[in-house]
């Protein structure tokens, strides 16, 4: 027993992957692939936060996901294979180079003609949505882009969850820069901002989750 989360070491770390990740080969050759982005890789996410995703937005009888922030496309395509064929997801991203990596993995999945993927900057494809009678409509959300935008799209992403609805906010421990008061980055600072709104914000239920690079689970409350 412990009375607090214990540290992962790269042997317990490697443990836990090959004890509980069952990563598609699909997937696998996603992330492999994209780690050959040298100067990006960092960007990807981890084999087993994508399946605790694909998990929650099951859990919570995903029919309509949201995602700030494709990339390469492995959150996404995580997210979509653990749902029904009738559920669909808008994704927002700026960049044609990487996501052109997504489109062809979620062609081959087959999965392509479910998603919609905006290439515009992410607070003009949430707020056309919104205009679009869109609010109250989404089931999961997932946010993972630039962080001095993060309140703003987690303020969009709640507007558009129906109650009930789930959110989830990545990166928010930064590889434990928001602990260190000597870092005043303005990344950091916008990560600590919205960390602290979240804490206090009695419209959702929360838990921070040391997976990955940290992630807050925010469920819209009634």
């Amino acid at each position: 027993m412990s009375n607090r989360t214990i540290g992962l070491s790269d042997a317990l770390y490697l443990y836990l992957v090959e004890h509980s990740v069952r990563e598609p080969e699909l997937l696998r050759r996603l992330r492999e692939e994209t780690k050959q982005l040298t100067e990006w890789s960092g960007m990807q996410i981890a084999p087993e936060q994508g399946q605790f995703m694909g998990l929650l937005a099951q859990l919570v009888g995903t029919r309509r996901a949201l995602e700030v922030g494709t990339f390469t496309g492995y959150s996404s395509l995580a997210v979509m294979l653990a749902l029904p064929q009738d559920a669909r997801m808008v994704c927002c991203d700026v960049s044609e180079e990487f996501t052109r990596t997504a489109r062809r993995y979620w062609a081959e999945a087959g999965v392509a003609d479910r998603i919609d993927l905006q290439l515009r900057p992410a607070i003009q494809t949430l707020d056309s949505l919104i205009a679009a009678g869109a609010a109250g409509s989404f089931d999961f959300a997932f946010i993972d882009a630039d962080k001095e935008n993060y309140d703003g799209y987690y303020e969009r992403a709640l507007v558009l969850l129906r109650p009930g609805g789930l959110v989830a906010v990545d990166n928010v421990l930064w590889s434990g820069a928001v602990a260190d008061p000597e870092d005043k980055n303005s990344t950091t600072e916008a990560i600590r901002r919205l960390n602290r709104k979240i804490l206090r914000d009695k419209r959702v239920a929360i838990s921070l989750v040391p997976i990955g690079d940290g992630l807050t689970l925010a469920r819209k409350l009634p």
